[in-house]
């Protein structure tokens, strides 16, 4: 007897939803980008116990006829492609025709469908169709989707709890806002708002919805293009970071993707402007022809392959450090005003603010949030802050005209303006300048170098081992040569003399594990890491008492770097408290 049998349809879709259908949030997806395919200007999600037993989404897009509604539930069946040669130009976010027939046979489902001509219901449960005739509703897409995976309990016993299935839908629909700002988008959970954006196609006002204010504040609308991509965005000064990478949001032809090396191009950007470990907010939405990007990789559609993906990495890079350095201002000091001390209770959402009551929050302080919010909006709106990479300037005409005026534990230099208290870290600032001016002597060509007394030995794995040469070639670069000396040691005899005060073993095991990690090695990337300790290590330390004179010359040589705001590390090198902010605390 023939063991290879052919599989029913049913277990067939069961099977995909493993892939197009993982968890509530996956669902959600789908449906969205239904709906917008579907031309739609309003999209409402609505879950119950975060979408495991019950989700709705419903759009005021096109809808579909009687033929379609019950079509639209076979597999493979779409109005998205038609033949082989649309697959390499998918210019919608569904192509596949998985979705709904996945979804259908782990799930009961009930789609109620308008195209304003006819309107009709259609009812599957678990894969079982079960009825489909006219039915009134309004024009464009409802659909509701309950009981999931209640008959594939191995799938159902996977999902977390309410609360994080929620914060994953949560998630992907402020993605969809900030890919679509022309689309009004709500999301309701368990009978509450959770997520409301006004669909007027204005970015920032997004930013502010999602976030808060200071973020909205601190945003910066950013364009740039090439023959090939069309990159434009948000981007969020580096004051306000975060701790992981998920705040990077990446669209390609306003479709939500991950991509590791368009992620890696922003941290890079970011990097001289931020501490380790912390991370940029970040919106990319890069536009380009649809032949250059191959959507079709897996059921999810998150991932991607691009054509020319290293010239769009030098292009998005290049792009926000231009933009940083025209925008880098002095972060303020934080925990002071009495407004932050409410951003977790109130929600703004066209100017409503809610649970008032329930944290107790004194009237003048709404009042105050209020202002703050209008002149924000105002401010944005008067003055546009797109920066077309050509019309930069630099961060140090910006620099403010501090006048010391004494000295805080040693630690801090205290100096002020017109408007602002200035705190700067006195050995981040001198580090800043040291870096910058050993860089700029080791842009020339290195021609002198140091035998070292001692060759200097590194013990290293046999993986290792077998790289040398490739490392070599990259090494080369900066004056540093390996040697193999028997077993697993590699031996360095000599060094450039811009190395001289720094500690060379150290040095070189960062360089192997940088190597390994990022499979290349730039000529800037290695000498930044080495002048980084040189500059440190030269640099003014903490308790130290300075004379007026010596603080005077810190800040003139601060005032003279490309990027005065911050240290080698990314961390500030100084900040700021203004007038208002000291008139608050005083009740003035």
């Amino acid at each position: 007897m023939s063991k290879i049998r052919h599989l029913d349809e049913h277990l067939m879709n069961m099977i995909a939803a493993g892939e197009v259908v993982e968890r509530p949030m996956g669902i959600v997806k789908e449906l969205v980008e239904n709906s917008i395919d579907a031309e739609a200007t309003r999209i409402e999600v609505v879950l119950r116990d975060g979408g495991m037993e019950f989700i709705q989404v419903i759009d005021n897009g096109v809808g579909m006829d009687a033929e379609d509604a019950s079509l639209a539930f076979e597999r493979h069946a779409t109005s998205k492609i038609h033949e082989v040669k649309d697959l390499w130009a998918i210019s919608t976010l569904g192509f596949r025709g998985e979705a709904l027939p996945s979804i259908a046979s782990v799930s009961h489902v009930i789609l109620l469908t308008n195209n304003g001509k006819e309107s009709s219901r259609v009812e599957i449960n678990y894969g079982k169709f079960i009825s489909a005739q006219p039915y009134a509703s309004n024009q464009g897409t409802d659909i509701c989707v309950s009981g999931l995976f209640l008959k594939t309990p191995a799938r159902l016993k996977h999902l977390r709890s309410v609360p994080y299935e929620t914060s994953l839908v949560t998630s992907v629909m402020e993605k969809f806002a900030l890919s679509f700002p022309n689309i009004s988008f709500k999301l309701i959970a368990n009978n509450k708002t959770i997520l409301e954006t006004s669909g007027r196609n204005d970015l920032i006002e997004v930013i502010h919805s999602l976030y808060d204010n200071e973020t909205a504040k601190n945003s910066v609308l950013f364009e740039v293009q090439d023959y090939d991509y069309h990159v434009s965005g948000v981007l969020v000064l580096p004051s306000i970071n975060r701790a992981s990478k998920n705040y990077i949001t990446i669209f390609m032809n306003q479709r939500m993707v991950r991509s590791y090396r368009i992620t890696q191009a922003v941290t890079s950007a970011y990097k001289d402007y931020l501490p380790k470990d912390r991370y940029p907010i970040v919106v990319l939405n890069v536009k380009m022809d649809n032949q250059l990007i191959d959507v079709n990789v897996h059921p999810s559609k998150w991932e991607i392959r691009l054509s020319k993906e290293r010239q769009l990495e030098a292009l998005i890079r290049s792009a926000i450090e231009e933009c940083l350095r025209a925008n880098m201002i002095a972060p303020e000091i934080k925990g002071m005003e009495v407004v932050g001390q409410v951003r977790e209770s109130v929600v703004f959402q066209n100017l409503d603010l809610t649970q008032n009551q329930e944290k107790k929050i004194e009237p003048f302080v709404i009042e105050e949030t209020k202002k703050d919010y209008l002149s924000t909006v105002k401010e944005v709106k008067e003055n546009p802050t797109i920066v077309h990479t050509e019309e930069v300037k630099k961060s140090k005409e910006v620099f403010p005209d501090m006048q010391v005026i004494g000295q805080l534990h040693g630690k801090y230099i205290l100096a002020e303006d017109e408007t602002y208290l200035y705190l700067v870290d006195q050995h981040a600032a001198q580090e800043k300048y040291h870096y910058e001016q050993f860089k700029l002597h080791l842009e020339k060509p290195i021609t002198e170098f140091f035998e070292l007394l001692l060759p200097v030995q590194v013990e290293v794995t046999h993986s290792r081992m077998q790289r040398v040469n490739e490392m070599n070639e990259q090494l080369n670069q900066i004056g540093v040569q390996l040697e193999s000396f028997g077993g697993n040691t590699i031996l360095i005899r000599k060094v450039p003399i811009w190395m001289n005060q720094v500690d060379i073993e150290l040095f070189l095991r960062d360089i192997l594990d940088y190597f390994f990690e990022e499979k290349e090695i730039s000529l800037l990337s290695l000498r930044k890491q080495a002048i980084a300790t040189m500059a440190c290590h030269t640099s003014i330390r903490f308790n130290r008492h300075l004379s007026k004179e010596e603080m005077e010359k810190v800040i003139e040589d601060l005032k003279a770097c490309e990027d005065p705001f911050h240290c080698p590390h990314g961390r500030p090198s100084f900040m700021r408290l203004s007038d208002k902010q000291l008139e608050k605390e005083f009740y003035r």
